[in-house]
């Protein structure tokens, strides 16, 4: 079971922990087997959507070419036709969490990962996300979050924002939880986040207190450095 005081930091984790088991539902843990086939597949497969070249997603990435081909090749077994939509992006997370609703923290999540706002997510949107929470900066992986968390995009965090994630968390994770969750708590753990977060206490988060609460919190950084060598 997991205490309610430890979903307090998953507010913070969750987005990237849960990279893990989207990496090994796209199998992308499997070996490489033989590249040119994969490279063949990459620029001669017919889909709705063709990916750019791994030379030009390479140099915009923090991906090797092998590790690029690894991932679409799980992109592809998952989403034949080149995009993932929301529907399916939110069936993929309904397998991780049965006893739970992840959908509406799916629909966050796909938000921030849709940064054309079409839609639908490409490869190269998976790829410019998952380079960010693996291979950025800490700088970069606290603004990419900061960015999921900031829903309509204004540039802070109000208490109704992150209410909204921190309930999409529990409709989640709740029935794992110990104690049973109540439904106040949700509420709570905003007070207890804007404690921490709003340093002058006019009731909004910005990114500047954000980046600067989180880099002052020892387990968020340590948690953080877990993901330097997942693939």
């Amino acid at each position: 079971m997991l205490s309610l005081d430890g979903l307090e930091m998953i507010a913070l984790l969750v987005v990237m922990a849960l990279f893990i088991k989207v990496l090994e539902q796209f199998g992308m843990f499997e070996p490489v087997g033989g590249e040119d086939s994969v490279e063949d597949d990459f620029e001669l497969s017919i889909v709705c959507h063709r990916p750019e070249s791994m030379d030009k997603l390479q140099e915009q990435t923090k991906f090797t070419k092998k590790e690029l081909q690894v991932l679409y090749r799980g992109f592809k077994n998952e989403c034949p036709c080149g995009v993932v939509n929301e529907e399916n992006f939110k069936i993929i997370y309904s397998q991780f969490f049965p006893q739970g609703d992840s959908s509406m923290y799916a629909h966050f999540l796909f938000e921030a990962f849709d940064t054309n706002k079409n839609g639908s997510i490409s490869f190269e949107d998976f790829v410019f996300g998952l380079s960010i929470i693996l291979r950025g900066t800490i700088n970069d992986r606290l603004n990419w979050a900061f960015n999921l968390y900031d829903l309509n995009k204004d540039g802070c965090i109000t208490k109704e924002e992150m209410f909204d994630i921190m309930k999409s968390i529990y409709d989640m994770m709740g029935k794992y939880t110990y104690p049973t969750m109540q439904d106040d708590i949700p509420r709570e753990h905003v007070e207890s986040f804007f404690q921490k977060m709003d340093r002058n206490n006019d009731g909004v988060v910005t990114i500047e207190e954000f980046i600067e609460s989180c880099k002052k919190d020892e387990s968020i950084m340590q948690s953080m450095q877990l993901f330097d060598n997942v693939i």
